[in-house]
This record gives structure tokens, sequence and C-alpha cells, in this order.
């Protein structure tokens, strides 16, 4: 979304710090600074201080009583903050539009592209009214426009950085989430997703199928025709895998060596027809030497033969050595009694 906040505690700590800063420097430039004083400046700028400190301390420690839209509308609060303190003591020097690269940095870091466009507008904006009626259309011209080019540069820059760090944090939690070889789910991966959805079908009381499933005798397939071909036919596997578990809840993994796990949410039929159809997709690979591999799968259900995640696994992996004890290139279901069944 073009308007979405991208990091809300980031973006609270922004707005908490610009508060908690600009309080002291209001009194100082409105009640300690000035060569003269009056009461209503001096109570004016006094209340002022204490509102916007008391406004920082709360996004800065209890950030969720603040509404939402709030960090959406904080740059252009923080655009108006540094017009209205411009105007107030008259300083259209450089210094004071410095202040300016708050609500720049803030919308390049946090909002969206829109949002920067809309800043940056507000920001050139509030600069031409402070410096014109200060300087005068002549010489505020060149200070206006120097002003909005650099913020302009600014906000390119940092918004160009950010999309950099967000693709390269990308390709770190692939890397940390991902099984190398394959591209599925690794372990951890995959143990945290079935946990989520064990919660899910127990806080619902929905049916999910846990796959467990063996490459038989991939041993003599690394030993035969070397550890390349038998890369290649995990891979091969995991694609089979992928083309049949494509819903979004579906997911697949590689616990290692050559076991994969398989999470639908579905009910026996479904894990049933699922394990025919990942056999049906293997037989169609023509570019092992050896031929596709046979698989044996090992099937259960939650809740019919678990209901939790540790033991949804343990009776997935009864199942699977039930199918290897039958012969193999089988599938077999779990059974409530711990017992398993060959399919065929």
């Amino acid at each position: 979304m073009r308007f979405q906040l991208r990091d809300q505690a980031g973006a609270s700590r922004a707005v908490a710090y610009l508060l908690m800063g600009a309080g002291p420097f209001m009194f100082l430039t409105g009640v300690v600074l000035p060569a003269t004083r009056t009461v209503t400046g001096v109570s004016v700028f006094g209340l002022l201080t204490v509102v916007l400190g008391l406004a920082g301390a709360v996004c800065r420690w209890r950030p969720e009583r603040v509404p939402k839209i709030m960090w959406l509308l904080a740059p252009f609060f923080g655009v108006l903050l540094v017009t209205v303190l411009n105007l107030a003591t008259s300083d259209a020097s450089t210094g004071a539009q410095f202040f300016y690269l708050w609500p720049v940095l803030y919308a390049a870091n946090f909002l969206g592209r829109a949002a920067n466009y809309l800043v940056l507008a507000f920001v050139s904006g509030g600069s031409a009214a402070t410096v014109f009626p200060i300087e005068g259309a002549g010489a505020g011209v060149s200070d206006w426009a120097s002003l909005t080019v650099a913020m302009i540069l600014t906000a390119i820059v940092v918004s160009s950085l950010r999309l950099r760090n967000e693709r390269l944090r990308d390709v770190l939690e692939t890397q940390a989430y991902a099984d190398p070889l394959t591209g599925v789910a690794n372990r951890r991966s995959f143990d945290d997703l079935l946990s989520r959805a064990v919660a899910w079908a127990n806080r619902g009381g929905e049916t999910i199928a846990l796959m467990t499933i063996d490459i038989d005798y991939f041993k003599k397939i690394n030993d035969t025709w070397g550890h390349a071909v038998g890369d290649q036919a995990l891979q091969a596997v995991a694609d089979a895998l992928r083309q049949v578990a494509r819903r979004e809840d579906d997911v697949v993994g590689r616990l290692g060596g050559d076991e994969f796990v398989v999470l639908l949410r579905t009910d026996r039929m479904g894990a049933r027809r699922a394990a025919d159809d990942i056999r049906a997709v293997l037989a169609t690979v023509d570019t092992l030497p050896g031929g596709p591999p046979g698989l044996s799968i090992g099937v259960a259900l939650l809740p019919d033969h678990a209901d939790t995640a540790a033991d949804l696994g343990a009776a997935s992996d009864a199942a699977l050595y039930a199918a290897k004890q039958g012969g193999r290139g089988r599938t077999a279901m779990a059974h409530p009694n711990g017992q398993s069944l060959a399919l065929g």
C-alpha cells in the first residue's frame, strides 16, 4: 500500500525523539535566548515545551496509546512545527531550515512513495512560507530552491538505501528458513509452521494432514550415479511435492538427507489423493539416468491420530516406517492405536 507504515516501533521512536528534542529547543529559543521577553510569550513557549515533552514521552514509552494514523501524519506535523517555529522566531537561516530534514528522513524510512512525494511538497511549501516573508522574493527564491533540491536528493538516497536493505533482509530470511539445495522449508521453518497449523486446527476443529516422505534406496542412487545425480533426485522430488502442495497454506519441507515432509490442510481422502498425485508427477521425470526415484510415504492426520505437533510427527514417522516395512514404494496411513496400515 502506498501509505503503509513499514516499522511502527522505529517510527514511534523517531517521533518521540523529535518531540522531546523540540521541547527544550523551543524553550531555549523562545524563553532563554530572546533579548526581550513578554509574559505571554514565555507562558506560551513554556507550555509548548511541557506539552511536546509529554507527547514525546508517550510516543517513546506508550506508543500503543497513540492512534496509528498519527504515525502517518507525523511528518506533516513535523513540517508544520518547523515552519511555525521559524516564523515565530523570524529565522530563515540555513540552520533553521535544516530542521526540515527530519520529516524527509522519516517519510523516506517509514512511508511509501506517495507519502514521500507529499512530504517533499509540504517541506517545499513550508520553506517558501518562511523564507519569502522574511527574506523577500529576490533573496528567498535561491534559498527556497536550494533547500527543495537538497531535500529531494536526500529522500532519493535514503529511499534507495532502505530498499536495498529490505532486499538484503529478504535474502537473509530466505537463507535462514529455506533448504539451500531444494528451496523448500528447512526443519527450523517447517517446525514453526507445523506448530502454527496445529494451533489453528485445534482452535477451529479443522483437519490437517502431515506426510513424511523418504526416497527409496537413495544411498544406492548416490553410490551408482554419484552425489550430483543424488542432488538432482532430491530437487526432482521437491519439485513434485511443490506441484501437488501448491495451495497458499500448504507447506513442503526437507528435514535432512532424503526425508521430506508435506503439510496439507485436508482430510484423509485429500491426503491419499495428494500421495497418488506426487507419485504421478514424479513418474514424468525423465532427466535422471536411473529413472524417477520411488517414494515411501507415511500419513497422519490431526485430530484423527494426534492432537499435538510432536504426536502428529511421531504418528507420521510410524506410518512411514510401516510403508518401508511393507516393501517400500507405498503409502501408509497412521491408526489411532499407534499401528499403521500400508495402503499400497
